[in-house]
């Protein structure tokens, strides 16, 4: 008979009633993290269920001819009252093969076209969490999220442990049952005798594991997690942590990201990346599905162009791809980025991952990189801080006669006094570098060769010419570039995604962020005092094209700027709203006023202005202030300092002061705003004014504009694309000035006919 310190009767009745009110707990746990996984599931499948059938409800039987290609006779079941594809669907093949003059390959066909059509309309259902209305995706499914995400991080690292003590020890339990009592264990077979005391001499030995796991007082901890929050608690929690909602929800619900994640690549690219093991052992993130693959890619491929649109998390993807590297044994990257935003990658590396990070730049930078040469991790610098770090050991190069504008400038010493190469290199803002002539680009491209990885980062990797996008391509696989067919274009946009596939993914916030709320843009036209009008026409007759797009609103009164005075009013409206501001210009002084007015509204705290002179540090400072500001807050910024790295989902109204000479610089301006996390719908209002140097840059943009959508839509250019627009700001510079003259009067025609004609007048009319 086996022998046990604890002995029948009342000893091994307190084991097991221990013992299994343990294990009970642990699977509770484990079953309470399952069913508000499914029920989170149900919640967003009925939901979409219900989108569906109403949306199937409006659209007439005869519609399914086109969704076959079979020549269907859908006569007979609208004879008999099928009215709508619903009813098809709902019901069946089966009764609708009953009806009378429906055979049965129509009632199979007929049914199979509605379940495509079904499934087609399901897949592009948008799942948007809305805690404050009443329909099925509000409170609800926030609390259950809620509770999820509270459950499920602490569990996943006792996940395994839970199960086996719950699962072993339920079993123990069941066998030592007779020797609950001594008399009844007396009673029973030999062989049930023994099982019984075995069973409680293993309960018995899980005692030390317990002590060293300290499992019950995890138990403990999680089952606290358990209790339903309030509803408040739930909403402050979704508005502070949006984006770990939704990738939560896209874990738990399969394919809702859908393929737009996958952008446009080949399904045979597709495959091969979907397959790649992603390890997220050193991320604190939780990714959403696109981003996920947007790892993979960059992983994949090696060297990659990742053009998502503003306000998909380009940089946590990026990380995603560092913690990869590092968890399997090369731990070591470089970042180079603007001065702006060097303290966002620092925070956003610190508070994403487990990796170390130094900041090469600014005061102790020399520091910084010896301490990342000697102990890996990763190092954050600028531009204008690389040529300071060491090239690593050249690769083979190619022949003299082959070099090209990206060939790398020989700047390393000698390779046996050179540290490792990093793993990867990261370039943020990679349109920076999109000259290939530029001696910050050669720079850039020599890293590029002589690390083994690289990832390009982009939101808008065409600002002026489509021929940018191959530049960038280029500078990370050379032979790709030189393997472009000269006039590629002629076989259609299909074929030029299919020969940049290898290298370049871009998602849009449209194709990936269904619950992204919308964007209003909003152009207001405004009229020119007087003042603000005279102010004007000195500056066009000057030729100061920069004095004219600020006229309006550096008049010396304030009093006198049609723009200001509507921005205050929108400014006001917002604070009446409970909603936060942030104000974009180009120019320094136009700032200042802005805040110094907006200071002086009732109700309304300035913060900023952010100007290209403010540290990097004290920028994400102030943004952190004014995120933790009173609604109503605004916060001014110029939109080259604060348009570029810097998170403010807290704002939901943009004003931009005046339109900007590149395109790419308002939409990257609103993306600080418009971006993942977002819960209100954003407005941007931009301030015009009528006959002004504003409506000649909106014309003369307006084609340069439309090729940037287009290539921004598709990720992909046809050949009447390629180079057809060209707009630098200097050339347009020169287009606007003379078409302002031209109109007003002034410049070198209307000074010709002065000359001859005395009496002709200094200025033609508005009218003109």
């Amino acid at each position: 008979m086996t022998t046990t310190a604890v002995r029948p009767g009342a000893d091994a009745r307190q084991l097991l009633a221990d013992r299994a009110a343990l294990a009970d707990a642990a699977a509770a746990v484990l079953r309470e993290e399952a069913a508000l996984r499914e029920r989170v599931v149900a919640v967003v499948d009925d939901y979409r269920d219900e989108r569906v059938l109403t949306e199937l409800g409006g659209i007439e039987v005869g519609r399914l001819r086109e969704t076959t290609e079979r020549n269907l006779r859908l006569q007979a079941l609208e004879d008999a009252g099928v009215r709508t594809v619903r009813d098809v669907l709902d019901a069946g093949p089966q009764w609708l093969e009953a009806l009378p003059g429906v055979g049965p390959h129509t009632a199979r066909a007929a049914a199979a076209a509605a379940e495509r059509l079904a499934q087609t309309l399901r897949a592009g259902v948008p799942v948007r969490i809305e805690p404050r209305g009443g329909g099925p995706l509000g409170l609800g499914l926030a609390s259950l999220l809620y509770r999820l995400h509270r459950l499920s991080g602490p569990l996943e690292e006792h996940r395994d442990e839970l199960a086996d003590f719950a699962s072993t020890v339920s079993v123990q339990v069941r066998q030592a049952a007779p020797a609950r009592s001594r008399v009844g264990l007396f009673l029973r077979t030999p062989r049930t005798r023994a099982r019984a005391l075995a069973a409680v001499e293993a309960l018995a030995r899980w005692e030390p594991w317990l002590a060293a796991t300290g499992l019950p007082g995890t138990v403990r901890e999680l089952g606290a997690l358990l209790a339903e929050p309030g509803p408040l608690t739930v909403w402050e929690d979704l508005e502070q942590h949006t984006p770990r909602y939704y990738a939560l929800l896209d874990e738990v619900v399969p394919g809702l990201g859908g393929a737009a994640a996958q952008g446009t690549l080949p399904a045979e690219l597709v495959e091969r990346i979907s397959a790649f093991p992603l390890d997220e052992s050193l991320l604190r993130a939780r990714l959403r599905g696109y981003q996920v693959f947007g790892a993979k890619f960059a992983l994949n491929q090696g060297r990659a162009l990742l053009g998502d649109e503003m306000g998909l998390g380009k940089t946590v993807q990026a990380i995603a791809v560092m913690a990869h590297l590092a968890a399997t044994g090369e731990d070591r990257a470089l970042v180079v980025c603007p001065a702006s935003v060097v303290v966002n990658w620092c925070r956003e590396v610190a508070l994403h991952s487990e990796l170390r990070v130094h900041r090469v730049h600014g005061p102790g930078r020399e520091e910084a990189l010896a301490a990342w040469q000697r102990e890996g991790g990763v190092a954050v610098t600028t531009f204008a801080t690389l040529p300071a770090i060491p090239l690593p050991p050249p690769t083979p190069s190619p022949p003299t006669s082959e070099l090209s504008p990206l060939t790398p400038l020989p700047l390393a010493p000698s390779a046996e006094l050179l540290p490792p190469a990093p793993a990867l290199l990261v370039v943020d803002e990679a349109h920076y570098v999109k000259n290939p002539r530029a001696q910050r680009s050669r720079q850039v491209a020599a890293w590029a060769e002589r690390t083994p990885r690289a990832l390009l980062l982009t939101g808008t990797a065409l600002l002026n010419r489509v021929e940018e996008l191959r530049s960038l391509a280029g500078m990370l696989q050379p032979e790709l570039l030189a393997s472009l067919p000269p006039h590629l274009g002629l076989a259609g946009a299909d074929a030029f995604r299919r020969h940049l596939a290898p290298v370049y993914l871009r998602r849009t916030l449209d194709d990936v962020l269904v619950e992204l709320p919308p964007r209003v843009v909003t152009d207001e036209w405004e009229t020119m005092t007087p003042t603000a009008e005279r102010r004007y026409r000195d500056a066009v007759a000057s030729g100061n094209l920069m004095a004219m797009r600020r006229a309006d609103l550096t008049v010396p009164d304030p009093a006198d700027s049609a723009k200001l005075e509507r921005l205050l009013e929108i400014v006001e409206e917002a604070r009446d709203g409970g909603q936060r501001v942030v104000v974009f210009s180009f120019f320094l002084d136009v700032v200042a006023r802005v805040a110094e007015q907006v200071e002086r509204l009732d109700g309304v705290r300035a913060f900023g202005p952010i100007t290209g002179s403010v540290p990097a540090t004290e920028r994400q400072e102030i943004v952190d202030a004014f995120t933790a500001g009173p609604a109503g807050a605004v916060l001014v910024s110029q939109i080259g300092a604060g348009g570029v790295g810097l998170n403010v989902q807290a704002a939901s109204v943009v004003v931009i002061t005046e339109p900007q000479l590149v395109p790419a610089v308002e939409d990257q301006a609103v993306g600080r705003v418009h971006r993942m996390g977002q819960q209100r719908p954003v407005q941007v209002h931009r301030l015009l004014t009528e006959d002004s140097v504003d409506e000649r840059i909106e014309e003369l943009l307006a084609g340069k504009r439309q090729v940037f959508d287009a290539f921004a839509g598709e990720s992909s250019l046809a050949q009447e694309a390629l180079g057809a627009v060209d707009v630098t700001e200097a050339e347009l510079a020169t287009q606007v000035v003379a078409a302002e003259q031209a109109r007003l009067g002034y410049g070198p025609v209307w000074d010709e006919l002065s000359a001859t004609e005395p009496g002709a007048p200094e200025g033609r009319s508005r009218d003109a």
